[in-house]
This record gives structure tokens, sequence and C-alpha cells, in this order.
């Protein structure tokens, strides 16, 4: 048996934040509650390979990071996921999909041997809404719901700095994504591939021209393309209109939001805020994120740091 690793005193909190094309690994200091900046590195992570690869990938990244740090680790990584087991429950949702039914917990504790005594899970829109409320616009607000919006919609309602995934107050499980709109999946209105269907929809495109992707529509957007415009306000006006009821039900008084799609953040801001505010969600403030990037850092290690002393 490997034995313990002690820390020396004031030693940093390493991480993980797994996603579907990169896995990013830091050591955050305990004493700011940031990630150290010289330590932060980012390596391409594919999500179709097989579980042992991944797996490999992972850890290479971990092992990376200098050795002096805290036993405990704190993954985010995206659902589904046993997140307190560490076993993988993805199942067809196109990534990760050799990872089902794998303990993933083991399987790095196995790799990264004696610099990890733990390893503590948490969903990734958990991690980047814990970081939100730590260090960036969540702060201050008791209850405040987190969206991120990239390839599908991630969420987390925090209550206390804390999400909350089984209560009346909240959409099943605390996310979002399993609501519906027009008894239709809420990512069939909100998600890369639907906006991107929507302004195909709009727009006459040339037949030997490829689908833009939503970076280029938002650039056309803002040049003035109504088809663009309105693919952008069809789907954050009904992400507001959906979300409106929850935010009331929950008495969240924020919405703060990252994500790749963020970037965009004056063509969401506009359409979301008027869907809230048309179905009920007056007086909720709707904040772009201040941490984007680090705040998944922040969250996990503040995971890792509150529940070091549990297993596995």
């Amino acid at each position: 048996m490997t034995s313990a690793v002690l820390p020396r005193a004031g030693a940093s909190v390493p991480v993980l934040d797994i996603g579907g094309t990169h896995v990013t690994a830091a050591l955050v200091d305990p004493a700011t509650g940031r990630p150290v900046p010289s330590s932060v590195l980012r390596r391409p992570l594919g999500s179709g390979a097989a579980a042992d690869s991944i797996l490999d990938t992972i850890a290479l990244a971990a092992l990376e990071l200098p050795a002096e740090h805290r036993p405990c680790w704190g993954v985010a990584i995206p659902g589904p996921f046993d997140y307190d087991t560490g076993v993988g429950r993805f199942t067809g949702i196109g990534k990760f999909e050799s990872l089902s039914g794998v303990d993933v917990g083991a399987g790095l504790r196995e790799r990264l041997g004696h610099r990890a005594e733990r390893l503590r899970f948490l969903n990734d829109a958990d991690a980047f809404a814990i970081g939100e409320h730590h260090a960036g616009s969540a702060a201050g607000h008791e209850r405040v719901v987190c969206l991120t919006l990239g390839t599908g919609v991630g969420s987390s309602f925090l209550r206390n700095g804390l999400p909350v995934h089984d209560d009346t107050q909240v959409p099943p499980d605390g996310h979002v994504h399993r609501l519906t709109v027009r008894d239709r999946p809420l990512e069939d209105l909100v998600s890369r591939r639907a906006i991107r269907a929507h302004y195909a929809g709009l727009d006459s495109l040339p037949k030997d021209r490829g689908l833009p992707d939503v970076h280029e529509i938002a650039a056309l957007a803002r040049g003035g393309n109504p088809a663009a415009r309105e693919a952008f306000r069809y789907a954050f006006a009904g992400l507001g209109e959906v979300l409106a009821p929850w935010l009331v039900r929950f008495a969240a008084t924020a919405v703060v939001v990252g994500g790749s799609m963020a970037r965009s953040w004056d063509l969401i801001h506009p359409p979301l805020s008027a869907g809230l505010v048309g179905a009920g969600g007056i007086g909720v403030r709707v904040l772009p994120a201040r941490q984007p990037a680090e705040a998944p850092l922040i969250g996990a290690a503040q995971w890792a740091r509150d529940t070091a002393g549990t297993a596995p």
C-alpha cells in the first residue's frame, strides 16, 4: 500500500478540468484561491479515444505539474458521471463513450501513484459556478444560477456557494439541459448545432459553402446579417423564457454566463434579458463571468479542500 503523502504547510491544491477536447491541469494557491499562473497547462484530449488512452492523456498532464502539492485533487468533468464513486456513465452523448462503466478514479490514482491519495470529482458546470462564487460575478449572491454556453448548455444552481441537485426548486438534477421547449429538449433550441441549424434555415447559403460555426455567425450578426441576428435572438430569448420560472422558484438574484459562446456577450445579453423579463424573471441580474477561464480550476480546488476528508 502506498503511504500517504504529507504536503508541506501551505502546499498548493492540484486540479484537473477535463473537457471534450482538452484537459487543463493546475496548482491552486490556498492563500489566494487562484491558480498559480506558471502551473497552468492545457493539453489536447480526444474524447473519442479508448479508455486507457484517455486516462493516460489526463494523467500525463497531471504529472507535468510540480510534485509538491496536496494529495487530494479536485477534478471537474462533464456528466453523465457518478461523482461520488468516480465511475463514468457516458452513454449516447457522443463523447467519452469508452469511459462508460469505467472507474476513472481508480484508473487515475493508479497512474498518478503517490501523488494522488484522493480524487474529488464534481460536474464541470458546478466547478465553474463555485469558482465564480468565490472569485467572480456570482460573489455575494446567496442564490445564483450559473450557465456555461458552448456545445450545449451547462448549468448550476448555487445556494450559499454549494450546488443544489435534489430539490423541487431546481430542474431535474439541478441542470437546465434536462428541460424541454415545446416538447423538445432545450438543446434543440440553445446549442452549437441548434444555432447553426436555425441560421441555415433562415439564410440562403450557396450549395458549395459549408455551414458557418457560431463565432462566424456572430461576426455576420455584428455586420448586420438579419438571419444571423435572428438566430441569436431566437436561441437566447427562448433560453430566458425557459429559465425564468426556475429563477423565480429558486429565488435567484443573478444569472452568471460563461462558456465559449459568452464571448458573443453583445449578442447574447439583450435577448436573454428580454426573454427573462418577458417570462416573469424581473429583478434578476444577467452578468458575464468574471473568471471564465480560471473559475473551473478555482471551483475544483475549493471542492477538494471542502471534501478532502471523505472517500474515495
